[in-house]
């Protein structure tokens, strides 16, 4: 479901938006709020990011030599998910997108909606985030 209003977004989203998302503003065109769901350092980590209508995160890689990557879990409104060389996914509620690790992709809110996902840090082994080149605008408008 689209939520173009923030108030009708935040009574959908039940993890909660959280707080922006300073440490990373820089890799984000436009704001997005993260909610730690689970400790930094505990593990397995796991935090609820919120995205305003139109941001999205740069093209980014979770390397890792075994194991590693990210899970997605869409929990509020729409979104995008895109791997290097492959069309983009339509992101709503209830879909649930698995990035192997070592494959550059982005994602994000569609224009025209608020949106969450719980983003789950998957263990392996030498786990580093490479952040790369920002989705476009021109890019962006074609979806």
């Amino acid at each position: 479901m689209k939520y173009q209003s923030k108030e009708a977004f935040e009574a959908a989203n039940k993890f909660g938006t959280g707080t922006p998302n300073t440490a990373y503003a820089q890799f984000f065109i436009g704001d997005s709020f993260l909610n730690p769901l689970t400790a930094p350092k505990g593990g397995l980590f796991a935090a609820n990011v919120t995205f305003e209508p139109g941001c999205r995160n740069n093209w980014h890689i979770h390397h890792a030599t075994q194991g590693g990557g990210q899970l997605l879990i869409c929990t509020a409104g729409e979104g995008w998910y895109q791997e290097e060389g492959k069309p983009v996914v339509s992101l709503q509620e209830g879909s649930v997108i698995m990035i192997p690790a070592n494959v550059k992709h982005w994602h994000g809110a569609k224009a025209d909606s608020w949106f969450s996902h719980i983003a789950v840090e998957v263990p392996g082994e030498n786990c580093k985030n490479e952040w790369c080149e920002p989705v476009s605008d021109e890019e962006y408008a074609k979806l």
